[in-house]
């Protein structure tokens, strides 16, 4: 591989490409997991099993790209959770939506052109409160909300970095978001996705827009709280992003009981002096050791053994003229050694 061609490989995926995965991987979603409810009649496991499998595959394709979101209601849990800024979580919010609704629009085009009983207005996807299911409206607020919350902490736990299991990320969010169609299919046709309920809900008649709002509110809810809990809860794996969380990416305040501080909380505490004073300690500089002589043998810490002693430079001989008087110097190739005491 050239140097090019390695730096082109190395090179991170720009924001144009971050948008565009989201756009696409949620337009899958629909397509696949509201295409599935329409073709077999709101079927539970094959409803369920479609976004599950939908959510795997498009995690894996774009997951190294743009985390893999394709839902609103995530990312806005992990900007509050510091996993990435707001700016880029409202840019996300709306690829999705503008995936979902190219979805919806391309799932309602193919399912009216083919002979499966669907017509514009009719449901499109089990879409909603006034769809497949009836609950009472507080039942269906509670509903998506906390499964909502499930799902986000399931995908902020699977991704949280010290987590050594975390190229499986993928299959566990599949699974957790199929178990949560499981539950709530037959209640209010689940949401847990504000992008994926938009995209259908224009194609699927007057009741699904006018219960709309529940299905936007509830999952921000639901993903607001597993976005604030988590980390007060179990901490960070890494500093918050700049431009996230509640301060702009500044650290939030601790809270007593909540999680023990990573190793770079605690660094940061040390540095900034939250909780504690930061005492400066003057450096120590080595002091140079005098050598250990003895009996014309020294002693060599680095190897831990007795050498001969180097003899100190003979001084110089001075001029008799000038009255000086010589100094000793050794033959040459002549030195005494004795062997040290043991």
């Amino acid at each position: 591989m050239t140097e090019d061609a390695a730096a082109l490989t190395a090179t991170p995926p720009n924001l144009t490409q971050k948008l565009l995965a989201e756009l696409v991987g949620t337009f899958v979603l629909v397509f696949v997991g509201c295409g599935a409810a329409v073709t077999t009649g709101a079927d539970l496991a094959a409803t369920g099993l479609a976004f599950g499998i939908a959510i795997v595959v498009m995690a894996y394709a774009f997951g190294r790209i743009s985390g893999g979101h394709f839902n609103p209601a995530v990312s806005v849990g992990a900007a509050l959770a510091g996993r990435i800024a707001w700016r880029e979580a409202g840019l996300y919010s709306a690829a999705q939506t503008v995936g979902a609704l190219i979805g919806g629009l391309a799932l309602a085009t193919t399912v009216a052109a083919s002979d499966v009983g669907w017509s514009f207005g009719d449901p499109l996807g089990s879409n909603g409160f006034g769809g497949v299911g009836q609950v009472e409206l507080l039942g269906a607020l509670l509903i998506e909300i906390i499964l909502t919350f499930i799902f986000l902490t399931v995908i902020l736990g699977v991704t949280d970095e010290r987590n050594d299991t975390v190229a499986f990320a993928p299959l566990a969010i599949g699974l957790a978001l199929a178990a949560i169609h499981f539950v709530a299919i037959r209640a209010t046709g689940t949401s847990v996705n504000p992008a994926r309920s938009i995209g259908v809900a224009f194609f699927s008649g007057s009741e699904a827009i006018k219960d709309l709002w529940l299905f936007i509110v509830a999952p921000l809810i639901g993903g607001a709280l597993a976005g604030v809990l988590y980390p007060l809860l179990f901490g960070r794996g890494s500093e918050p992003v700049p431009g996230s969380g509640f301060g702009g990416g500044a650290r939030p305040v601790a809270v007593p009981g909540f999680g023990a501080p990573n190793a770079f909380e605690q660094q940061w505490n040390q540095q900034q002096g939250y909780g504690q004073q930061v005492q400066s300690q003057p450096q120590q500089v080595p002091s140079q050791q005098q050598p250990i002589i003895q009996d014309g043998w020294q002693w060599d810490p680095a190897t831990q053994q007795w050498i001969p002693a180097q003899q100190p430079a003979a001084p110089a001989a001075p001029d008799p003229q000038q009255g000086g008087q010589s100094g000793w110097a050794p033959p040459p190739g002549e030195q005494t050694q004795v062997r040290p005491p043991q």
